[in-house]
């Protein structure tokens, strides 16, 4: 069986760090998958300065920089260059779909790396799936971890 590639915006990094309420729960069951090799977790190294301080959040303070550092260094985080390729491909989705430049970046890279899906808890972004890409790249939340079974 091959691994799933799902890739995370920002945002869903920053819930996690910041143990949001309404999101690290969602964001639990792409790393429970993650951890247990069915998802490699995608994303940008824009991401990985951009986790730090986005736009509307607070600061990520820098008591947790080791924890920061050392979650983008775990097996299953695939952290993708932003190549000129990438970068134009951004700027087609600026011009195109209206994308912010930020965003555009995730988005590029995601269909760059072929994810399967791209997730986000911007909703402006999530009305964008199957839009871009030729219709195949999947924006959503992040998937909650599968039920267990009733005993």
């Amino acid at each position: 069986m091959t691994a799933e590639l799902t890739y995370w915006d920002s945002d869903c990094f920053l819930a996690w760090f910041q143990e949001e309420a309404g999101k690290v729960d969602a964001c639990r069951g792409p790393i429970e998958r993650a951890e247990a090799g069915d998802v490699f977790i995608l994303s940008s190294t824009l991401t990985v300065a951009e986790v730090l301080w986005m736009r509307g959040a607070p600061r990520l303070p820098e008591d947790k920089a080791s924890l920061v550092r050392a979650f983008f260094r775990r097996p299953y985080i695939r952290l993708r260059n932003v190549t000129r390729h990438v970068a134009e491909a951004a700027q087609d989705l600026v011009w195109n779909h209206g994308i912010k430049p930020k965003d555009a970046i995730h988005v590029a890279t995601a269909l760059d790396a072929k994810a399967v899906a791209l997730e986000t808890f911007d909703e402006k972004l999530i009305k964008k799936s199957g839009s871009v890409g030729g219709g195949n790249l999947i924006i959503r939340q992040p998937q909650p971890p599968k039920q267990g079974k009733l005993l």
